[in-house]
């Protein structure tokens, strides 16, 4: 079986999640993206304590398609250095495991 990912990814707005989003699953990067709107986002930069109204892309896909993914945000993204954190998906219903795999081929 394929080793599938979730990959997290802070945008500023809503646009910007919506246009990377749309990126990935049209070029079969990505099965499938959420947009999780209006998170509080604290965190250290360049010493400071800093805060920001965020929204997060929570990303499926195959382990394999993790440079393209990284690749694709970052053509985007307007951070200087943007989140973009993958984490293994280790169990998962079979038929949605099969539906991520099947998205990524199909194109």
């Amino acid at each position: 079986m394929t080793q599938l990912i979730i990959t997290l990814c802070t945008c500023p707005d809503r646009d910007t999640a919506e246009k990377i989003a749309q990126l990935l699953v049209d070029g079969a990067l990505a099965a499938c993206v959420n947009i999780l709107p209006n998170i509080t986002s604290i965190y250290s930069w360049k010493g400071q304590t800093e805060s920001a109204e965020e929204h997060l892309l929570v990303i499926k896909s195959p382990q394999s398609g993790y440079q393209a993914i990284e690749t694709a945000v970052r053509s985007l993204h307007p951070y200087e250095l943007p989140e973009i954190i993958a984490v293994p998906i280790a169990h998962g219903l079979p038929e949605y495991i099969n539906w991520i795999n099947s998205c990524h081929a199909s194109k």
